[in-house]
């Protein structure tokens, strides 16, 4: 059976993300910013909505 996220696991995703938003705007590139901009939002976007459907699951069967 699929468990949900800890709180562990959600924080030390979102470090990872923040580690690769602090490298994209950091490491010299042919992007511009816009690029490098819309890259972090939508990154953000598919992080977020992997982390909140990883505990919507969780909280389903706790309820029952």
């Amino acid at each position: 059976m699929k468990r949900g996220l800890t709180t562990s696991q959600i924080v030390c995703i979102a470090l990872l993300w923040v580690a690769l938003c602090i490298m994209l705007f950091t490491m010299p590139s042919d992007y511009t910013m816009t690029e490098k901009i819309f890259t972090a939002i939508a990154s953000g976007i598919i992080i977020y909505i992997g982390i909140s459907k990883g505990n919507s699951a969780a909280n389903r069967r706790r309820r029952k």
